[in-house]
């Protein structure tokens, strides 16, 4: 985690994306959940585990702040998507 935060930092995405690393934000059964929100909607993401899926998301943050906007996620992130609700 103190890797993510200081890269965030390092990177100057702290004043484009909140990052922000908790216990738990739900749902507590699935774990390593990640939310991201943007202008465009909410993504949630479980079972985020792996160093190279923490810098993936890293990437794909700078992507996102040099473009100006919300890009489409990697395609790798498909697989982890969830929701938080029950339908």
């Amino acid at each position: 985690m103190e890797w993510l935060k200081n890269e965030w930092r390092k990177r100057g995405l702290l004043k484009r994306f909140q990052l922000t690393i908790s216990g738990c934000v739900g749902p507590c059964d699935v774990p390593n959940v990640v939310v991201i929100t943007g202008s465009s909607g909410t993504e949630w993401l479980g079972n985020i585990d792996r160093f190279e899926q923490y810098r993936s998301l890293l990437e794909w943050a700078a992507r996102c702040r040099d473009a100006g906007k919300m890009l489409a996620l990697p395609s790798e992130f498909r697989e982890c998507k969830l929701s938080p609700f029950r339908p």
